[in-house]
């Protein structure tokens, strides 16, 4: 199975708690993929508390937020205008492989 989402994309997320409502839009950057998992960590989402030892780094410990991953069918790419759309592949003139939104037909990135 093909990947849709790369690290650096926007994306928005469309199920599970941090889900998109219509009048708050869910969207963040990608961090992190997972390839093996199909799992992604976005900036700001599924924030979860962790506990932490004290250490040279951290020397009070304590409890700590971070970003727990997503499972990449739960995440829709945003296109340059806003617009969260689905991802197809195609050859551009150069013989490449590029991804395009399937709902405006211009390549991403």
């Amino acid at each position: 199975m093909k990947i849709h989402i790369r690290k650096g994309d926007t994306v928005e997320v469309i199920a599970g708690d941090d889900k998109s409502t219509p009048d708050k839009r869910s969207i963040g950057k990608v961090l992190k993929v997972e390839r093996k998992k199909y799992r992604a960590f976005v900036e700001g989402m599924n924030m979860v508390s962790k506990n932490t030892k004290p250490s040279a780094k951290n020397p009070n410990g304590g409890i700590v937020k971070k970003e727990a991953s997503i499972h990449i069918s739960n995440l829709m790419l945003v296109d340059g205008k806003g617009n969260a759309t689905r991802v197809g592949r195609r050859e551009n003139d150069k013989g490449k492989l590029v991804r395009y939104s399937k709902k405006t037909g211009e390549d991403i990135k």
